[in-house]
């Protein structure tokens, strides 16, 4: 299977992070799907890549995970404040109702593949806040798969640590642990 990578036109500074990214679980599904339609058309050019398999993916470099990441402008982004427990990716239950929006949009754009893209705040070392993001990214992918029925053939999973904080001015804010969630087509 082709992977496809984005290539986004704008480029995410924290200079011209002016507008506050979508909160899915505050959208419905008719606003997450929107969102993610506008998120495909908004000057994204698909390139091909190599495809890679289960395993290459889960022991991929956080570098070879920054080359993928093509960052939206803030107000594109559709990110979830997933909360998980010290030092934990897994996903507590009651995190996971805020999902269920995302799910059915997910499912409603069939053929779609999306990117999970993990982030932290900067506490910890970088090191290992891009370990923690991609482990976290991952356990949202597997939610999205076994709990809600998303191809797994339709979702990739990176992690981005603490390198691209919505909250620029104080790297350590709560709402700089998001997953974010792009369309790639």
């Amino acid at each position: 299977m082709v992977q496809f990578r984005t290539l986004a036109i704008s480029i995410f500074t924290a200079a011209l992070c002016v507008s506050a990214p979508v909160s899915a679980q505050d959208l419905s599904v008719e606003e997450i799907t929107q969102a993610f339609q506008k998120q495909k058309t908004r000057g994204l050019v698909l390139v091909p890549t190599a495809s890679v398999s289960a395993t290459d993916t889960e022991t991929a470099s956080v570098a070879a995970a920054a080359e993928e990441y093509n960052p939206l402008d803030a107000a594109s982004q559709i990110n979830v404040q997933v909360s998980f427990d010290f030092d934990s990716a897994t996903l507590r239950d009651d995190q996971k109702p805020k999902l269920a929006n995302m799910c059915a949009s997910m499912k409603a754009l069939d053929g779609t593949v999306f990117q999970i893209i993990g982030h932290t705040d900067s506490s910890g070392s970088a090191s290992y806040n891009e370990r923690l993001s991609l482990l976290r990214a991952q356990e949202v992918r597997r939610h999205l798969i076994s709990d809600c029925g998303v191809k797994a053939d339709t979702l990739k999973a990176i992690g981005m640590g603490e390198t691209a904080p919505v909250n620029a001015s104080n790297p350590r804010a709560d709402e700089n642990r998001r997953v974010e969630f792009q369309a790639l087509g």
